[in-house]
Parts: C-alpha cells; sequence; structure tokens
C-alpha cells in the first residue's frame, strides 16, 4: 500500500507542474522511480535488493542521475532473468511500459535505452537464446539500438561510461541476430565488444563480463560461419575469463558454462574426447553452483544434458543417455505452463527420448516424445522464431514411427511438416539447410514406402540445393555428403544408371575423407560407402567391388567393440556380405562361411529374448547352418537350424509380418532333413507348415507360386511314402494353380513345369492313366522349351550331347586320376537316363527327384 500510496504522491506533484514548468523533469522521475519500486516490492525481486547494495553510487536516496539509473536497469538484467515469476503478469508490464513513456519526457537518450533494453529482456527476448514470446515487439529493439545509438556518440572515447554504450549497443545487435540473422548485426557487435574490451583491461572489475560477452558472439560467428581459429578466440576469451572469477565469484557458473559450450562445439569439429570429458567437468561443475533455486540452474541442467548426449553418441555408454533424460526431464519440471523457456525444455526432453528410442526401440519413449514435440509447437505459432524447430523434429519422429508402425498418416504428416518448415527458410535463411535436409528425409522414406520416382527426384533436387549451402570446410558438409549419396544409391538400384553409382561413390569417399580415423562419424561413412559398393556389386558383379565391401564393414567392426551399441548392425552386415562372397567362390571359400557363423553367433549373443532384433539373429545365423550342413553333410548343423527356425517362428504369432517367412524356412529345412533322415513325423510339419504358410500368400502374393510348390512336394512326398491317392490329386491341382500364375518369364515356371510332370508320371505309374502320360509328355517338352543348355532338365539333343562330352572327357583322364572316377560315374548315369527315357516312361526315376523351389 505505501508504495501505492507514493505512487500517487508523485502522479499528483506531476500534473501540478505543466510542460515547460522547472521541475517537470523532477517530477516525471520520480513518478518512474515510484512506478519501478512498486514493481519490485510488489512482486519480491529481493535479488534486486541484493544488487542494489552491491553497486557502488554515492546517493541511496534516489535515482539521482541517469549513470545510477543505468547501473541498476543492469542489475535487474542480470538478476530478473527471462522465466522470472514477474515476466508472465501484464500488471507489471503495464507499469513498466508507463515507467518507460515518463523517462521518455525526462531522461536522455542512456537511460531511455537501457530502460527499452530491460523492457525487452523482461518480456523474453534475450541474448541467452531463449523463446521470444508474442508480445516481444521488434519494434522496441529497434527503438533501443537507435537510441543507443545517439547515446554512444554523446559519449566520447574519454568518457568514463562509453563502455556502458558500447556494451549495451552491442548487446542489442546481438539480440537482432538471434532474431532476423543479419551477419552484418552480429560483426556490428563483435567490434563493439572489442573496443569495450580495450577500455577495460587488465584489473579492470568489468573485465571477465566483456571477455565473456565478446566469447560468446565470437561463438554465434563460428557457428553461422565456421571457421577454427574464430573458435579458438573465442576459448582463449573464455579460459581468461575463469581466471578472473576464482571458486566464490557471482558469474564463475556463466563462465563454466560458456567454456563447456565452446568446448563441446570444438569436439564436434574436431572429435577430441578431451575436449569433451572438460566440458562435462565444467558442465558438472557448473551445475553444482546452480543449485535448487538458481535462477541459472535450468541451464546449467540444459548445458550438461547435451555434453552427455554427444558423450553418449561417442562412446555408447547407456548410463549417460539415462542421464541425459533424468537431466532433461528436472529441466522440464523447472518450466512449468506459462514459462517461457517451456517450449525449448518440451523440445530438448523430447530429443533426448527420442535418442533413446534410437538405442531401445522402446515405443514408449517415441510416443511421448511425439507428444512433447506436440505439445512445443502449439507454444510456437506462426510467426514464432522457433517455429521452424518444432515443425523440424516432429517431422522427423513421425517418419520414425512410420518406419515402426507403418501408419501412413505419419508419413503423410511428416512431409507436410517438412514443407511447413520450408516455408519459413527462404533462401539467405539461417535454417534452409536444415529444412531442405528434413523435407528431403521424409521425401525419401516415402519414396521407399511407395516407390514413387517423384518423390526420390525432389529428395535428390533437396539434398543437392543443401550440399550447395554446405560447401568446402562446412561442418555439416558431411552429412549432406551421405545423404546425396544415398539418394543417387536408390536411384541406381531403381533405374540402374550408371553416373548415379559413379557420383555415390565420389561422394561416399569425400565424406570418408572428412572422417579420419577417431572421428565419431567415420563409422556411418564407412557404412554408406559400403552400401553403395555392395549394389553395384549385385548389378555389375565385380569381385573387386564385393572385396572392398567386406573390407569396410570389417574396418566398421573394429570403430564398434564389444558393448557399442551398433555393433550388432556391423556384425549382421559383415557376415551378409561374407555369405554372398561364399556363394560366388564357395569352392575356396568356405572360411568366409565359417566366419559367418561365428559372427552371426556373436550377434544373436547381444540378442536376448524381447530384444527386438532377436528374430533376424536367429533366421540368418540358421541359414549359414543350413548352408554349411549342405556343404560339409553335417547334421548337427541341420539340427541346431531347425531349433533356430522354431524359436524364431515362436517370434511371429498370428498376424506378424514375419510369420510367412519364418513357416516357409523352417519348413524347407525340416524338407532337408526328411530327405536325410526320413523321418515321418518332419513330412508331416511340413504338409501343416506348407498350409499354414499358403493361407498367408493369398491370390497376388509375391511367394503365392512358391508357397504352392511347397505344398505340394510335401504331399506329393507324403504320397510316395503312404500312397494315398488325395494328396497326390491335391499336389497335382496345387501346381496347375501354379503352372497359372506363371507367365513364360517367370522365375518359377521351369519348376512349376517339372513338379507338375513328375507328378503326373507318378499318377499314371500309380493308375496306369494313358490321358495322364498324354498331358505329361508335352509338359515335359516345355520344361525343355524353358532349360537352357547345361540344365539338369534338357532336351533328349541335350542329353545325347552330354554323353558325347562326357565321353571326350574321359578319354582325356587315365585310371589313377582325382575326376577319373566321378566321370565314369557321371557317364554311366547318363547312359541309364537314356535307357530308362526310351523303355519306361511312365516310371519316375526316385534316384532323381525333381527341382523344387
Amino acid at each position: 500500500m505505501a508504495s501505492t500510496d507514493d505512487v500517487s504522491r508523485k502522479r499528483e506533484m506531476l500534473q501540478r507542474r505543466r510542460r515547460g514548468n522547472r521541475g517537470r523533469d523532477t517530477a516525471l522521475s520520480e513518478l518512474a522511480e515510484a512506478l519501478y519500486d512498486r514493481y519490485r516490492k510488489e512482486h519480491k525481486i529481493a535479488d534486486l535488493n541484493e544488487a542494489i547494495q552491491l553497486v557502488p553510487y554515492q546517493d541511496r536516496g534516489e535515482l539521482a542521475d541517469s549513470k545510477e539509473a543505468v547501473t541498476l536497469g543492469r542489475a535487474a538484467l542480470q538478476l530478473c532473468p527471462p522465466g522470472h515469476p514477474i515476466v508472465a503478469n501484464p500488471s507489471t508490464t503495464s507499469l513498466l511500459e508507463e515507467a518507460i513513456e515518463l523517462h521518455r519526457e525526462a531522461w536522455y537518450s542512456v537511460l531511455l535505452g537501457i530502460l527499452i533494453g530491460f523492457h525487452l529482456s523482461t518480456i523474453s527476448l534475450a541474448v541467452l537464446g531463449i523463446d521470444m514470446e508474442p508480445w516481444g515487439v521488434v519494434a522496441d529493439l529497434e527503438e533501443a539500438v537507435l537510441l543507443e545509438r545517439e547515446a554512444l556518440e554523446l559519449r566520447p572515447p574519454e568518457d568514463p561510461d562509453r563502455t556502458i554504450s558500447l556494451n549495451n549497443l552491442a548487446c542489442y545487435l546481438e539480440m537482432r541476430f538471434v532474431k532476423k540473422a543479419d551477419m552484418g548485426d552480429l560483426e556490428e557487435a563483435i567490434e563493439l565488444y572489442r573496443v569495450a574490451l580495450e577500455l577495460r583491461p587488465s584489473g579492470h572489475p568489468d573485465r571477465s563480463t566483456s571477455l565473456q560477452n565478446l566469447a560468446c558472439c565470437l561463438k554465434d560467428r563460428y557457428d553461422n560461419q565456421g571457421g577454427a581459429d574464430v573458435l579458438e578466440e573465442s576459448m582463449a576469451l573464455l579460459r581468461a575469463a575463469l581466471e578472473l572469477c576464482p571458486p566464490g565469484h557471482p558469474n564463475r557458473g556463466a563462465v563454466l558454462n560458456n567454456l563447456a559450450g565452446a568446448l563441446r562445439t570444438k569436439f564436434e569439429k574436431k572429435a577430441d574426447k578431451c575436449d569433451l570429458k572438460d566440458a562435462i567437468e565444467l558442465s558438472r561443475a557448473a551445475l553444482e553452483l546452480h543449485p535448487s533455486g538458481h535462477p541459472h540452474r535450468f541451464a546449467s541442467l540444459g548445458n550438461l544434458a547435451h555434453c552427455l548426449r554427444d558423450q553418449y553418441d561417442n562412446e555408447g555408454v547407456l548410463a549417460d543417455l539415462e542421464e541425459v533424460v533424468t537431466l532433461g526431464r528436472a529441466a522440464l519440471e523447472l518450466s512449468p505452463p506459462g514459462h517461457p523457456d517451456r517450449a525449448s525444455s518440451l523440445k530438448d526432453l523430447a530429443c533426448h527420448l527420442t535418442k533413446r528410442f534410437e538405442t531401445q526401440l522402446d515405443m514408449r519413449d517415441l510416443e511421448e516424445a511425439i507428444k512433447l514435440h506436440r505439445a512445443a509447437l502449439v507454444l510456437r505459432p506462426s510467426g514464432h522464431p522457433h517455429r521452424f524447430s518444432s515443425l523440424h523434429h516432429l517431422a522427423c519422429c513421425l517418419t520414425d514411427r512410420r518406419a515402426i508402425l507403418g501408419r501412413p498418416t505419419d508419413l503423410e504428416q511428416a512431409v507436410l511438416l517438412g514443407r511447413a518448415a520450408l516455408e519459413l527458410c527462404p533462401p539467405g535463411h539461417i535454417d534452409r539447410a536444415a529444412s531442405l535436409n528434413n523435407l528431403a528425409c521424409s521425401l525419401g522414406t516415402r519414396f521407399e514406402k511407395h516407390a514413387d520416382m517423384r518423390d526420390l527426384e525432389e529428395a535428390i533436387q533437396l539434398y543437392r540445393a543443401t550440399l550447395e549451402l554446405h560447401p568446402s570446410g562446412h561442418r555439416q558438409r558431411f552429412s549432406s555428403l551421405q545423404n546425396l549419396a544415398r539418394c543417387l544409391r536408390h536411384r541406381y538400384q531403381s533405374q540402374g544408371l550408371v553416373a548415379d553409382s559413379e557420383e555415390a561413390l565420389l561422394l561416399g569417399r569425400e565424406a570418408l575423407e572428412l572422417c579420419p580415423p577417431g572421428d565419431p562419424d567415420r563409422a556411418a561413412s564407412l557404412n554408406n560407402l559400403a552400401s553403395t559398393l555392395g549394389i553395384r556389386f549385385e548389378k555389375q558383379g565385380d569381385m573387386c567391388d564385393l572385396e572392398e565391401v567386406v573390407e569396410l564393414y570389417r574396418a566398421v567392426l573394429e570403430i564398434r567393440p564389444s558393448g557399442h551399441p551398433d555393433r550388432f548392425q556391423s556384425l549382421q552386415s559383415l557376415a551378409r556380405c561374407l555369405r554372398i562372397r561364399y556363394g560366388n567362390r564357395s569352392e575356396v571359400a568356405v572360411a568366409d562361411l565359417e566366419e559367418a557363423i561365428m559372427l552371426g553367433r556373436a550377434a544373436l549373443e547381444l540378442c536376448p529374448p524381447q530384444h527386438p532384433n532377436r528374430f533376424p539373429s536367429l533366421h540368418c545365423l540358421a541359414g549359414d547352418l543350413r548352408e554349411r550342413s549342405e556343404k560339409l553333410a553335417e547334421v548337427r548343423d541341420l539340427e541346431e537350424a531347425i531349433e533356430l527356425l522354431r524359436a524364431a517362428l515362436e517370434l511371429c504369432p498370428s498376424g506378424h509380418p514375419h510369420r510367412f517367412l519364418s513357416l516357409e524356412t523352417l519348413a524347407r529345412c525340416l524338407r532337408a532333413r526328411y530327405g536325410s533322415q526320413g523321418v515321418v513325423s518332419d513330412l508331416e510339419e511340413i504338409v501343416v507348415l506348407g498350409r499354414a504358410a499358403l493361407e498367408l500368400s493369398p491370390p497376388g502374393h509375391p511367394r503365392r507360386v512358391a508357397s504352392l510348390n511347397l505344398l505340394a512336394y510335401g504331399l506329393r512326398t507324403r504320397f510316395e511314402k503312404q500312397a494315398n491317392v488325395r494328396d497326390l490329386e491335391e499336389a497335382i491341382e496345387l501346381l496347375r494353380t501354379a503352372l497359372e500364375l506363371c507367365s513364360s518369364e517367370h522365375p518359377h515356371r521351369l519348376i512349376s513345369l517339372q513338379n507338375l510332370a513328375f507328378c503326373l508320371f507318378a499318377r499314371y505309374g500309380q493308375q496306369g492313366g494313358a490321358a495322364d502320360l498324354k498331358e505329361a509328355t508335352p509338359l515335359d517338352g516345355a520344361v525343355r522349351t524353358h532349360s537352357p543348355p547345361g540344365h539338369a532338365d534338357r532336351r533328349a539333343a541335350d542329353l545325347d550331347e552330354a554323353i558325347a562330352l562326357e565321353q571326350q572327357a574321359l578319354q582325356l583322364l587315365t585310371p589313377g586320376d582325382s575326376d577319373y572316377d566321378t566321370c565314369q560315374r557321371r557317364l554311366t548315369d547318363y547312359l541309364e537316363a537314356k535307357t530308362k527315357n526310351c523303355s519306361e516312361v511312365a516310371t519316375p526315376s526316385s534316384d532323381v527327384p525333381p527341382v523344387t523351389c
């Protein structure tokens, strides 16, 4: 009440002093002081009282001169940072507005500039980079700049308060840079801070502040333009500032945080783990200086969280990521609804949860991240300077959820958000490159889903535009090279344009050059290059490409030792390439298959029950073991493969997208075991699994023909064992259906022809039906038509030629040669086949079963 009465008295005094009346300026000043005092007292700014006691001035009774007003304004700015509870109260803002208007009449531009600057800071536009509220009017900032320029002109070089105007003008210019991204403002701010620093030599009480101001501005320039020398100067200034802020100094925590941020940035560029370790140590020290209730605790929590997240990305220690999430939640608690930093807190925690999702694939983390990003977007409406960031991150999360759950709406929304973000970033905008990249990523993902080449073409154009904004030396050039190379690889895979593969390889090799040993992105670069070479090998069959792929994946595995979160992927990739190399030279590369099995076992150990990658681990290892069993006739390998596939099938209940694959693969392994051991129970299970697989491959399914042949094999084999004609009849009907689905160029047409012919021969042999023989004969002719020279089912002429060639080969050998007996047996088989062909047309040989798929 006392402060309110004081305001009333001062207002009456002002009313008695009309314009031009002597003493009106004093009355204006006193009323402004009374309004400010009420503003302070009613909102209990105890920190400001403490600041007044610390600020050196002679007359404590009144705001007697502009110097003291300036000092108190600066103290208020430091001790009432954005986010203070008074900020959200409209009535306090109106009081401050009234004080500013009074001072427009009473005080010269120095005081006016400071008050407008204080007003700006109070309404949440600050150099600290916090969110600007909708009512943070840029006009105030523009006026502050103009007034402070006038104030600077009124303070000649010898004026002891010139540093105040230099710092204030630099501060406002830096604020304007944050809002408008005009590098001219930042450059001018740097020059002003340099001049101010020269006026505060060693021993000056404010030298540490000037050091820190200049350092932060240089850091901004580095973030936007790069330049190692700029970052080094920033760090040197911060180290000098820290020396001037020993333990107990009120600014020590702020300097620790800023130096930690610079070291973290240096780590991102140089990948020196020592820099990151130092940054974490400094951030922890700063957090200790900012306990619960401290106005800078929020910033310290965020700084430490970001440093630990970088360490997690580099070392893969899960404890770091868990601490990051904990720190993010603590920061969010310090920014409740209505707090100006709430949007940034929501965004940061969402990003931390997204990172944890990428590691643990816990959908709860991703769902929470999406919810938090949506909440942040609501707080950043159209026109908000950070709306782009929320659009960007929400789009990325929706893309990730689409990849897991397959929701088309998520991907479509991600594209829409990406386009909206790009509209906010016209050419020349600081975030344009990031926006181009994000939209290109969503379009690339949509191409992978729908194979619409228009999406891929647009993605390539966007990535090219991004790369142009990241020239040589830019710290984001690596990611732009990687992304464009990946899209060109996709287009090469789809269209086979050699120019795309060549360009993708050039980009990939350049990216690798930017990641020397020790760089945290080296593994990703090696992987990307290996993928491109692998696809070119698939297209062109150059073994040199495959050899390089194997070496690249070996290098990746070395970078990802035991405990690394991506080690599983590296084990699988190398095993897959070794498996391919074995398939291309199996006679001499059994060691590749052995190593693939060893790597597969290591990968499976990293996937305990309930792990999302356990199914592919079981399936791949089973496939390699089955391959080795066929190569070495090792029964134990086949038995283990069957057990692994049974475990994989248990992970694929009804409705699971991989259930069909599990059913089909297990049935084929059981077929192999039945062929070698003749266990009837295997045969019965083959039929059961075959029927289940056929149900999951309805008409139109790409594997329906294979399913029809697989079930037909089981039924035909059971007929041979049990002589139940119904099995044979069903097999024939299945094979007729399969053949109808096979066009002349279908890869399974030959097999379907062979199998149906074989079954018809069997039914003729069982029933002696001439009609079956009549139908089977033209089918065999069709088989021969689709059999290239050298195929197991060739024409009669092929068989005659084979006999002649084998006879010639036998003449080149002598008894005792390693191939003599094999060649002789082969010739005998050919002669017996010709004899049977002439005398026993309707009786298929039980020793030479048909090929089955």
